[in-house]
Order: C-alpha cells, then sequence, then structure tokens
C-alpha cells in the first residue's frame, strides 16, 4: 500500500504547482457515461458514468462506477461518490466528499480524497485515496491516454492500480497490492456523443484479493458504448 501512496502524493504535489485559469464564470455541467461494455470472460456489463454542474472554480460531482453479472444477481459498485471539486491549478482538480461501495456481501460508507488531471505526455491521471467507516483505507490510481489514428477513430490504452491497507471482503480488495489491470480500447466517433468500441483488457489480481476473486488472471473481449447528454 505505501508504494501507491508515494505515487499519489507526488501526483497531488504536481496538481498543486499550476497556476489557475478561468475560462467559464457561469455554471455548466453534463451527464457522461464513460464506459458501458461488456466482458467476454467475466460476462458481465461494467459500467462507469458521472454527471457535474459548476464553474471552473467549483463543482458539485457524482460519480458511479462497478459492473453487473448477466448470467446470475452477483454484482459490485465500486464506487457511488457524492464530490465537491475545487480546482487548484490550470488544469488538475482536487476532489473531496462522500460515498458508498458494496456488492451482494455487503458494503461501507466512506470518505474520498482525490485529484484529476493530466500528467505529462498528455496521460490523463484519476487518483484517489478512501477511507470507510471501519477504518479501512484503501486507493487506485488511473491513467488513460487518447491517441488519435483518424478525426473519429481514437484507440485509448489505460492502466489501473488499486491497493488496500486491510481486507475489504464486500468490494473484493485484499491488503497491499490488489489488482493491476492494463485495457486497449478502440473507439470510433459516429458524433461527439456517440462513440461505440472494441477493446481487450488483461487483469492480475494478488494475494488475498486473488483468493477472493477466484483467479490470478483475467483477459476479456470489450464490447462497449462511450455517450455523453
Amino acid at each position: 500500500m505505501m508504494h501507491l501512496f508515494a505515487v499519489l502524493l507526488p501526483i497531488f504535489a504536481i496538481a498543486y504547482g499550476e497556476e489557475i485559469k478561468h475560462t467559464h464564470s457561469t455554471g455548466f455541467g453534463g451527464f457522461f457515461v464513460d464506459k458501458l461494455e461488456y466482458r467476454t470472460k467475466n460476462k458481465d456489463l461494467k459500467f462507469q458514468i458521472y454527471s457535474f454542474y459548476g464553474g471552473d472554480d467549483h463543482k458539485l460531482w457524482v460519480d458511479v462506477e462497478g459492473e453487473r453479472g448477466l448470467k446470475n444477481s452477483e454484482w459490485l459498485l465500486e464506487k457511488a461518490d457524492l464530490l465537491f471539486v475545487k480546482a487548484i491549478s490550470s488544469s488538475w482538480d482536487l476532489r473531496a466528499g462522500v460515498g458508498y461501495a458494496g456488492s451482494n456481501e455487503g458494503g461501507r460508507s466512506k470518505l474520498v480524497l482525490g485529484v484529476n488531471g493530466p500528467a505529462p505526455y498528455g496521460f490523463g491521471v484519476d487518483a484517489n485515496l478512501n477511507l470507510t467507516n471501519k477504518g479501512e483505507l484503501y486507493g487506485k490510481l488511473g491513467a488513460e491516454y487518447d491517441l488519435l489514428l483518424t478525426q473519429r477513430l481514437i484507440l485509448q490504452p489505460s492502466f489501473e492500480v488499486s491497493a488496500s491497507t486491510k481486507k475489504i471482503e464486500p468490494i473484493e480488495i485484499g491488503s497491499g497490492l490488489s489488482k493491476t489491470e492494463l485495457a486497449l480500447r478502440l473507439r470510433y466517433e459516429i458524433r461527439r456523443e456517440f462513440a461505440p468500441y472494441v477493446g481487450v483488457s488483461w487483469e492480475r489480481h494478488f494475494g488475498q484479493t486473488k483468493k477472493m476473486v477466484g483467479e490470478r488472471e483475467l483477459i476479456n473481449f470489450l464490447v462497449g458504448l462511450k455517450t455523453r447528454f
């Protein structure tokens, strides 16, 4: 877990080091389906949805991510967070709020602290720490990059790593390094607001997480949709 914190702390520091520039003085917002995809090996539907409203300086943000089995009643809500977002630089946001994570086995309410913004070479970075009502601390670091092959065809590699100080069975996280995931998605923007995609992902589980999930490695082929309103 300390290795993940060692990565997250410099990201927080970089975010604070940039000058804030304002472009919107009035409120704006939207509803975004960042991922809605079928995964062949897991035989489930994974979703990542967020919505926000506010200006450049402050926003109210709702972030929901999870998965639902299509052949059984199993589900996992990785996060359902209500966040207050404050701009701390020209392109980085600090996020803080409350949330919930859970599955068929129960769940946890939690406090959330995170940052989001661009890293060098154009990678988008999302890093967060979560403190549950049971005193468990866990975190996740994600990065992705959009490579424009044409004006409409976009290749997106992504990487995620998560870790925890304790075993949290309801959300399938073991103590220490729990999971890494590499993915490659190729999407075609029929319109800016509507982009189907295909892809492949590779997950590796470690330690206690491997015992809970039941598999060390998973390769999934993906078929999905990215859209916004």
